[in-house]
């Protein structure tokens, strides 16, 4: 594996304000990392830097690139799907496959033709005549035909129903990912795309506050339900977490032997909503 990212004390400020604090992040090839917060964290700020949309203050490498001095030959190795909503809606879908490959020298108009064929998007009808998951669609059509090493989906799914937003992931990850494309999603309906992360990265105020494989999370992380009796034994060892739910106690603990745990109720790993919960809670 390559490091595609890589960041060394990466800060951008509006004002006085951090926007991104000090971020360290290596990220490898053939990954795929969801970057989790919540409004106003930082997480398209950080992606504006990777992207060469912004300036920033610390060192950024991309691909071995700077992005700030060498965006043009960046871009033709990136793609990038901010939302549903990006395509101007005069636009013709033929118009739209020309355009793309018009500007971009790994796209593939063959490739292209062959996923809307699976759909029902018409090369003459205009992007404003197709509905939201259309549009979905059309995007990730024009991206998975770019043979890009790295992709950013910046809230991709956002507006869709749940249907559309299945079949995007799905599309995703059996029509386009390999071990040698690497993957940042950020969303806030992470209960989606939990499955297909193999990496965890939460951000709050500009710092990174969890960076983790989703192995390493399953393996040290642990959600322990325990019945009244087993409340304050549970309490001294330590949990990051304790909220309650229909009178049974639930609390989430870190490094803490599962062996420990066990007596006392009954534990599961931790889904990544509630981690994030737990975590994000214990930061502020």
């Amino acid at each position: 594996m390559s490091t595609i990212i890589s960041t060394q004390n990466l800060c951008k400020k509006f004002g006085s304000q951090y926007a991104v604090d000090h971020v360290n992040l290596s990220i490898e090839s053939g990954r795929i990392i969801g970057l989790i917060g919540p409004n106003g964290a930082g997480k398209t700020t950080l992606l504006k830097a990777i992207l060469g949309l912004t300036t920033f203050a610390g060192d950024l490498k991309v691909l071995g690139l700077d992005p700030r001095k060498d965006r043009d030959e960046l871009m033709e190795q990136v793609s990038f799907i901010a939302d549903v909503a990006v395509l101007p809606r005069w636009m013709r879908v033929w118009e739209a496959i020309d355009l793309v490959e018009g500007l971009h020298s790994r796209f593939s108009r063959d490739k292209c033709m062959q996923f809307l064929a699976k759909t029902k998007i018409g090369l003459d009808k205009k992007v404003k005549q197709l509905s939201k998951g259309m549009v979905a669609q059309l995007h990730l059509a024009l991206v998975m035909s770019i043979d890009a090493r790295l992709l950013v989906l910046d809230e991709p799914t956002l507006g869709l129903d749940i249907i559309y937003r299945k079949t995007f992931y799905t599309n995703l990850l059996n029509d386009y990912f390999d071990e040698e494309r690497t993957i940042i999603i950020t969303t806030h309906q992470v209960e989606e795309i939990e499955h297909i992360l193999s990496d965890l990265i939460f951000i709050q105020d500009g710092k990174i506050v969890l960076d983790s494989t989703m192995e390493e999370v399953q393996k040290s992380y642990f959600e322990l339900m325990a019945p009244e009796e087993s409340v304050a034994a549970a309490r001294e060892l330590g949990p990051l977490n304790e909220s309650s739910i229909f009178g049974k106690h639930i609390f989430l603990f870190k490094g803490v032997d599962a062996g420990k745990l066990e007596p006392l109720g009954e534990i599961r790993t931790p889904n990544v909503a509630d981690l994030f919960v737990a975590v994000m809670g214990e930061e502020q």
